[in-house]
Parts: C-alpha cells; structure tokens; sequence
C-alpha cells in the first residue's frame, strides 16, 4: 500500500511543478489559482512522501520520489509545453525509469 501511496505522492510532485511552469506564464488571478494549485499540491506530496517513508527505507522513497516527478515533469514539458523530444533525452528518460523500476525491486 505504501507503494502506491510513494506513487501518488510523486504524481502530486508532477502537479505542482507544473503549477509552477502555469503560474510563470499566468498573469493577473490566475497566478494566484496556479499558486494555490502549487501550495495544495507540494502540500499532498510532501505529506504523502511522509506516510510512504513511515515503512519504506527514506533513501528509496526519495529516489522513486524524485524521479517519478522527474519523468513525470519531463514529459509534461514535452506534450504541453513544447520541450525538445530528441532521442538523447528520450533515452535518459527510459533509463531513469528502468533506475525507479528496479529500486522497487530491490527495496523490501
């Protein structure tokens, strides 16, 4: 449960950075709105990265963490903000999932 838990928590990671890209190029209210989306959505994550790690080893928690907002944001930027897509970055993005694949693998 913990896991999905982790999961969720890097989804809500993918959330708020793409909050933050949103209220960069937002003006007038709809900065606040994106900020609020931002302030709710680091909140949910750094609370539910808090739960996963209650059971999980906190090196492997934050490692999947991190890198499940990292590809998470990654392709986010390439489908709605335009960001390059070459085959470089492509295939780090598929390593790094392989990388997050087999902590969990290897984790109890």
């Amino acid at each position: 449960m913990n896991w999905i838990i982790l999961i969720i928590a890097g989804l809500f990671e993918v959330g708020f950075t793409t909050c933050l890209a949103k209220a960069k190029d937002a003006s007038g209210t709809a900065v606040t709105f994106w900020l609020i989306g931002f302030l709710v959505s680091l909140a949910l994550s750094m609370l539910l990265l808090y739960k996963a790690t209650q059971t999980l080893p906190i090196g492997t928690a934050y490692a999947v963490w991190t890198g499940i907002g990292a590809v998470g944001t990654v392709i986010i930027g390439i489908l709605f903000f335009k960001e390059p897509s070459d085959f470089w970055r492509l295939f780090f993005i598929v390593t790094l999932i392989g990388s997050i694949i087999g902590l969990k693998y290897v984790s109890n």
